[in-house]
């Protein structure tokens, strides 16, 4: 089993999305081995993200979408509680993240993940002991 990893919404957006081609390589090659390790974990915030945008952005079709859902539900799914809303509050106000990256952070700590995968947050910086991890770029840390 490889290490506990959270997803961001990114990584799911970038695997759908073929105008971005070596990013959809990365989002697709990042969630098979989290599938075949058993380490991925998103959260129910994740699910909604990703529903939205590829909905309203990418035009996909209602089926396609709920077909990729119960792809994700393969990933441990992290339900978003008060608890994680607060915890969420208090990353925003103490680390000065915007609200909803905060709810992604306070997720990937409640779940226990020492890796987040996110396009949107500091790679290399460590909150609560979980490591920020752009795999996008050149030097992913």
């Amino acid at each position: 089993m490889g290490t506990r990893t959270f997803i961001d919404t990114n990584i799911l957006i970038y695997a759908e999305s073929n105008d971005r081609p070596e990013k959809q390589r990365i989002a697709l090659t990042l969630l098979k081995q989290l599938y075949a390790e058993a380490c991925g974990v998103i959260s129910t915030q994740v699910m909604q993200e990703y529903c939205n945008i590829a909905i309203k952005k990418l035009k996909l079709p209602s089926q396609h979408v709920r077909a990729q859902l119960a792809l994700f539900e393969q990933f441990e799914v992290l339900q978003v509680t008060p608890a994680i809303i607060h915890a969420g509050l208090d990353l925003q106000q103490t680390r000065s993240l915007a609200f909803y990256n905060a709810i992604i952070v306070a997720s990937a700590q409640t779940a226990g993940c020492a890796m987040l995968l996110s396009e949107d947050l500091n790679a290399g910086e460590a909150i609560g002991g979980v490591r920020i991890v752009n795999p996008f770029t050149s030097n992913p840390t």
